[in-house]
């Protein structure tokens, strides 16, 4: 099993103020190990949670965070388990991926539900997601803080030729992120590969797929292998969300100065910094390589028309398998985040949500800083 090195500094010795708790005095250090299985920088999910990393070193001195990318140490539902027996602290769990070892983790999937940027950042104050979170504390001893997204712009990513219509998908071996998104590119007409993305890039090139529904972060990585990426608009195709949470058995066993600072940090720094990371990661690598035609590599937007042939091929498959899936508290989840999801995305319209006012110069440096990726880190550890 390979290691992703750990990420560690010390920055202050001084006594610290908890900001979110008012309590004056340092806390004692935390260790903590963070498992996700994207891959590491220059990945912007990756490099929210370096970001969180220095701020959990930076706020509690001696701490040490040690961070997993790749499946390097669990998988989302390996990571689910050992949330749960206490041998891991915090997660990035994708709601698909989780779904092997929670079901319920289907209900907020599917094509075209949260189509506007403000629809999207809005997911966790569904009553959906709330009654998700509580069910993870109760079945799986896990408190979920909050959910991020890795891009608003999914797309199907191809070695050869666009994939724009159903019959472009017809025949292809697809990798998906779990088996919600093969409902919908089964009813496209693919074969469908679940898949960590890990595995993504080599599958690529050996021809063990022919392409692969992923993020433009996931793009980005992949390019070389599958340079025809398409998006349906905003979750057009399929919608990539993911929960954060953390073990209740190790969180337990903090002082409150520590889960105190903890908690400022995730809800009041990691959650906004990684949706602001993700979301400038979307308009640089969409004006980096976005193109108009058809027959060339780059990222291609569909227009209305073309968007809703897909959506109309879709016809409701999603949300008809995972009902196949759940029990009947599940089955009228599905049918309540499909009512919400059109409701956000009515109070919602595009260019109405303070995310699309980012002005995202003002984080290229964390790209900048990141861009030589993971290797940044390992120099840095042997030192």
């Amino acid at each position: 099993m390979s290691r992703i090195p750990k990420l560690t500094a010390a920055i202050f010795g001084a006594a610290i103020i908890g900001a979110a708790a008012g309590v004056a005095g340092a806390a004692e250090p935390v260790k903590l190990r963070w498992a996700s299985d994207h891959n590491g920088p220059p990945h912007p999910a990756a490099i929210a949670e370096v970001h969180f990393a220095e701020q959990v070193e930076k706020r509690i001195p001696g701490s040490k965070v040690q961070i997993y990318w790749a499946k390097s140490l669990y998988t989302v539902p390996q990571g689910v388990k050992a949330l749960t027996q206490g041998n891991l602290e915090i997660i990035t769990g994708q709601f698909g991926k989780t779904s092997s070892v929670e079901p319920l983790a289907n209900v907020l999937l599917g094509a075209g539900k949260l189509s506007t940027v403000g629809a999207i950042d809005n997911v966790d104050k569904t009553k959906t997601f709330k009654a998700l979170a509580a069910h993870f504390d109760k079945a799986h001893d896990i408190t979920v803080m909050g959910a991020g997204h890795l891009s608003m712009y999914m797309g199907a990513g191809a070695v050869k030729g666009r994939l724009i219509e159903p019959k472009d998908f017809a025949g292809k071996k697809m990798r998906s992120m779990g088996p919600a998104e093969n409902a919908l590119l089964s009813a496209l007409g693919a074969n469908p590969q679940a898949m960590a993305f890990g595995d993504v890039p080599p599958a690529l090139q050996t021809g063990v797929i022919d392409g692969l529904l992923t993020s433009l972060g996931g793009f980005n990585a992949t390019k070389e292998q599958a340079p025809y990426f398409t998006v349906a608009g905003l979750n057009g195709i399929v919608g990539d969300y993911y929960w954060f949470g953390v073990s209740n058995r190790w969180w337990k066993k903090l002082s409150k100065e520590q889960r105190d600072i903890l908690s400022d940090i995730i809800k009041n720094d990691f959650m906004p910094f990684q949706r602001v990371i993700n979301y400038c990661n979307d308009k640089r690598t969409l004006a980096k390589f976005v193109t108009t035609d058809k027959k060339a590599p780059g990222i291609y937007v569909m227009n209305q028309a073309e968007s809703s042939v897909i959506k109309k091929a879709e016809n409701g498959a999603t949300d008809a398998w995972i009902k196949t899936k759940v029990n009947d508290t599940g089955d009228k989840l599905v049918d309540q985040f499909t009512a919400e999801a059109a409701a956000l995305v009515k109070a919602n319209p595009p260019g109405s949500h303070p995310l699309e006012k980012t002005d995202c110069t003002k984080y290229e440096h964390y790209f900048a800083k990141y861009g030589k990726g993971a290797d940044l880190y390992k120099a840095k550890n042997r030192k």
